[in-house]
């Protein structure tokens, strides 16, 4: 016989997963149906963040607006295939990711990414951006060029985990990859654009002792 367990057996987390299981699939389950009502929920939610995601492969807004249009419908017409496997979230995101990646392709160029000055690149502690003594920003100039130069799969995990801080698990689930195949193309892209950065204070001693 199966073994049953009180609600209050349950860990947070579980209770947790259980609730957001719940919730998707009411939600799928209204989809399906046609609701408008709960399309437009879903797309208040998660629209916003889809376009910033976008613009991480594509270039420029209007470029990650038409990816992220592209994907809600694509949401729409394959509701019905959702399994429950993950998330509704993570799904749609995938199916994002993807369809920003071949965008970007076509485009044949690479984007642009801000770098946030607090962020500890070379290995010391941050370093406010209101302290005018610290000459940061041709740093950061060396950085943003470090990580346009990286591999495209390197270029989208490090955005992903050291620019916009998200964590190592949704970055597996958002690109596809296996944790351990994260942790490898994270730790690449930071060596290397410590390297960079090093390779760049260098240059600057060497043209001062000259």
């Amino acid at each position: 016989m199966a073994a049953r367990f009180a609600p209050s057996v349950l860990t947070r987390s579980s209770a947790d997963d259980l609730a957001s299981e719940a919730r998707d699939a009411a939600l799928v389950a209204s989809l399906c149906d046609g609701s408008e009502a709960a399309f437009k929920r879903l797309v208040e939610e998660h629209h916003g963040e889809m376009v910033r995601v976008a613009a991480r492969f594509v270039c420029g807004q209007a470029a990650a607006e038409d990816v992220v249009q592209d994907v809600w419908m694509v949401v729409v017409r394959r509701i019905g295939t959702f399994e429950g496997r993950c998330s509704l979230k993570t799904w749609i995101f995938r199916i994002l990711t993807n369809r920003a990646k071949t965008a970007g392709q076509r485009e044949g160029r690479h984007v642009g990414v801000p770098v946030a000055p607090t962020i500890d690149w070379a290995g010391r502690e941050p370093v406010s951006v209101r302290d005018e003594s610290v000459p940061m920003e041709h740093e950061m100039g060396i950085v943003r060029d470090a990580i346009r130069r990286l591999p495209p799969t390197q270029r989208h995990v490090i955005t992903l985990r050291d620019i916009e801080g998200r964590g190592a698990r949704e970055v597996c689930a958002l690109l596809g990859l296996s944790e351990g195949n994260e942790r490898v193309l994270l730790h690449r892209a930071r060596t290397r654009v410590r390297q960079l950065l090093q390779a760049g204070r260098d240059r600057e001693e060497s043209d001062d002792v000259a």
